[in-house]
């Protein structure tokens, strides 16, 4: 009888490929014995035992660069070098025969236990380390409690440009002071102020300000009874509760947002929340689709390295030196929402030797690792390739399992408890969920592209949003699709992270790509390849005829939500930000204004609109929604519509992108509207009372949602030289069953690319048309601020009715 011990599992062998599998197996034993009348022949493959030494080497340096990492930051703003300073002073001072800590130096001789074992130079140097290292610890969380108050200070974002009042002149000379120097990725999480509770009174005012233009003068009436009642009454009282979770929890609105707005949402997460990032728009590195596949995932390792030894800046806000909260980097690799019959939770591991990779309905195990370091680009194309060229075929129930992703969560989770705890079922599972990330390479081709570029991209669009709606395993934190003809892109999961941090990761990765790795003549990744590399390892899987089934109807329910989504991606390049700006108007604010009059101009009416806004000036932020339909915005559109002068334009447009301004700067600092109004539900709800007015709070549609994409890192593109190298940003799904989804890119000074969804089944809404009017109103908004003459603005609709 024989027994064998293999340190990986044995790759699948066909006749193609029988040789080169027989020789990779035999590398894979790390040990073998037989057992004979004899005794026991132990056979010892040495290459094997190297590995595992060098693997367990790599483990240990990461967890000494964590624990390095984790005391630079934790000294923060202060060195840890600093320590050995405080130390050797109170040495110095204490030889002097000066007591600097006004008897404090005795106090402790005297209660030290071991003095009187100790000569007089051990005694001096046991005081110095306890005296010194008690000062280093009140020096820090004094610097800590410095910095932590001159962050809590906003007042500098509402002043204007060019009138700088001296109290933030003074301001920004001692953030310089405090601020330290190289800090690293997290050394400022513990200084980051915590996210105040605004005055529930200052909430109210700005929610009924909020709605006036969106109601009649009845239901406003009504609604402020409503809000005076609940101030009156229990509001006091959900104020308290609320004001005491924010003395204890680091951020009184975070964990409630990723629990109930995300994590207990049972309809699917495709289109509803997921997201995604399109390519570069007018190029395409490679056609080769391993060689593109290779130089990503080769990328995202990379921003991962980056992100474990803590490598990357800070996050600041363009042009300063705060900083902005980096909590949600932590989860950013390594990560996969799990789905729960009432709840989902969020699984995250330290690390990840391999990627999950599908193709052709085949799940594949990856490694990216071997004797301690990263495959280089070459060797993950030699690797995908090998993927790409393997003809065996899925197995039973293989092909859709991704569709559970897709559906609804409770029939996800019954299904996962039931037939992947356990056996093969388990282990291929676990392959997926505790991988870096997934990796889809998909047999279609995508791309601004053919003879019609501009439907190509919709559908480009739509592919990285849904697939085929079961080729995407939509549940871990982010999913790399890589077509065939070289295009990429990914759909991100929300749960863990908002879009801007993934935006960040996805320029990096483009960046790199392009820039640093790059291709040879033919369009393959550089480099060597190691020819004994194990083949990638297929998962296998025993999909009984129940989950079958179960994987059909979700497959249903999401293709039906995947077809009703009618998407729109366009590039306006008439202008950009540029020219807005020599307007002395945010670029943000004429855009939300575009929208509104859009808006407007394609339903007849204004609704409630959703603009997202980052709180990550405190510690945990996330994001708060600026309610971009104001009184201000109205009266501009309804002025424009009516052809009132351009001079009177020109002052509502100012006053409008005033208003605007000043609301985005109070959700940032802390002071908006909703995440106060639904951290006030969430209590009235665990204390068991009702209130009419958060219910119709939290009950209004949001018709108009959008959001921009920040570019943080133009340092990596070179727009100059490369002007063809332009991201063109993400989407996402509509919120509202009848209303828009917008989001929006401000690439280089030119530039503006939209990605606009809604839904086929509402007759109201069409992705094209909504479109078509955004551009008009671009237009339009950039003809009042240019005109000089007092003569009446000709609206989008009002030309197309002459033109005709």
């Amino acid at each position: 009888m024989e027994l064998y011990y293999t340190s990986h599992v044995m790759p699948q062998l066909s006749p193609r490929n029988l040789s080169s599998g027989m020789a990779e197996a035999h590398q894979a034993v790390a040990f073998q014995f037989t057992i004979t009348p004899e005794g026991i022949d132990l056979q010892l493959s040495h290459e094997a035992l190297r590995q595992v030494y060098l693997s367990g080497l790599r483990s240990w340096k990461k967890r000494f660069i964590r624990m390095r990492n984790s005391v630079i930051s934790g000294a923060y703003p202060a060195s840890p070098y600093s320590w050995l300073f405080a130390v050797v002073a109170i040495l110095a001072t204490m030889y002097t025969r000066s007591d600097p800590s006004m008897g404090l130096i005795a106090k402790i001789q005297e209660h030290l236990p071991v003095s009187e074992s100790l000569s007089v130079q051990s005694q001096m140097v046991v005081l110095a380390l306890l005296l010194g290292t008690l000062l280093w610890f009140s020096f820090i969380f004094t610097m800590r409690l410095c910095l932590r108050q001159l962050l809590s200070y906003h007042r500098w974002m509402f002043e204007l440009h060019g009138k700088i009042s001296n109290t933030t002149k003074v301001w920004m000379v001692l953030m310089k002071l405090f601020s330290g120097r190289q800090p690293l990725l997290y050394s400022y999480q513990a200084s980051l102020p915590y996210l105040p509770v605004p005055a529930i009174k200052d909430t109210l005012r700005r929610y009924l300000e909020s709605v006036q233009p969106l109601m009649s003068a009845a239901e406003f009436e009504r609604t402020t009874t409503l809000a005076a009642e609940f101030e009156n009454s229990i509001g006091s009282r959900l104020q308290w509760y609320l004001k005491l979770k924010a003395l204890w929890a680091s951020n009184y609105v975070s964990d409630w947002w990723e629990e109930y707005v995300y994590l207990r949402g049972r309809s699917p997460i495709m289109v509803n929340s997921n997201y995604y990032g399109m390519d570069f728009l007018y190029v395409t590195p490679t056609p080769i689709q391993a060689a593109r596949a290779g130089n990503t995932i080769k990328a995202f390792l990379m921003y991962r390295r980056k992100v474990n030894l803590e490598e990357l800046k800070p996050s600041r806000i363009p042009g300063t030196v705060i900083p902005l909260c980096a909590a949600q980097c932590e989860r950013m690799f390594n990560t996969t929402r799990i789905p729960g019959e009432e709840t989902d939770t969020l699984q995250h591991l330290q690390d990840s030797d391999y990627v999950a990779v599908y193709h052709r309905g085949r799940y594949f195990r990856l490694w990216v690792c071997k004797a301690g370091r990263l495959l280089s680009p070459r060797e993950i194309e030699f690797q995908i390739q090998r993927i790409l060229d393997d003809p065996s075929p899925p197995s039973q129930g293989e092909e859709k399992l991704g569709a559970l992703t897709a559906g609804d969560r409770e029939p996800w989770a019954r299904m996962r408890k039931q037939f992947f705890s356990s056996g093969v079922n388990k282990r291929s599972l676990d392959c997926i969920e505790k991988a870096a990330f997934f990796v889809t390479l998909d047999d279609d081709e995508q791309g601004m592209m053919g003879d019609d570029p501009t439907g190509n991209l919709d559908a480009y669009a739509k592919s990285l949003l849904h697939g085929k709606c079961y080729d995407r395993w939509f549940d871990k934190s982010f999913s790399v699709v890589v077509y065939k003809n070289g295009k990429n892109g990914l759909n991100a999961e929300h749960s863990w992270a908002d879009a801007p941090t993934v935006a960040h990761l996805w320029e990096y990765v483009l960046a790199t790509d392009a820039f640093q790795l790059g291709y040879d003549g033919e369009g393959h990744c550089k480099g060597d390849i190691d020819s004994t590399l194990p083949r990638p390892q297929k998962l296998t899987w025993d999909i009984p005829p129940e989950c079958e089934e179960q994987v059909s109807r979700s497959l249903s329910v999401a293709q039906a939500l995947a077809d009703d989504v009618d998407f729109h991606v366009f590039p306006f390049r008439d202008f950009g930000k540029g020219r807005v700006k020599k307007h002395r108007m945010s670029p943000d604010a004429f855009i939300q204004l575009a929208l509104q009059l859009a808006y407007y101009r394609d339903r007849g009416t204004f609704c409630l609109t959703y603009e997202a806004s980052m709180t990550r000036l405190f510690r945990e932020g996330r994001t708060e929604t600026v309610r971009s339909c104001s009184n201000e915005s109205c009266a501009l559109v309804k002025a424009l519509e009516s052809g009132e002068e351009a001079e009177a334009c020109r002052r509502l447009f100012r006053l409008a992108s005033e208003k605007h301004q000043n609301l985005y700067r109070l959700a940032m600092t802390g002071s908006g509207v909703d995440r106060h109004l639904f951290c006030l539900y969430v209590v009235s709800k665990y204390l068991g009372v009702e209130s009419p007015f958060l219910k119709e709070v939290l009950s209004e549609p949001w018709r108009l949602s959008t959001s921009q994409t920040p570019v943080q890192q133009m340092e990596l593109f070179d727009l100059v030289n490369h002007p063809e190298y332009i991201s063109c940003g993400g989407g996402f799904g509509p919120v509202a069953d009848d209303g828009y989804g917008v989001s929006y890119i401000i690439v280089g000074e030119d530039l503006i690319n939209f990605h606009i969804s809604c839904k086929y089944s509402c007759a109201q809404t069409d992705a094209h048309r909504f479109g078509a009017h955004i551009r008009q109103a671009l237009l339009d908004l950039l003809a009042v601020l240019d005109t000089d003459q007092k003569e009446p603005i000709r609206s989008g609709k009002t030309q197309a009715k002459k033109d005709q």
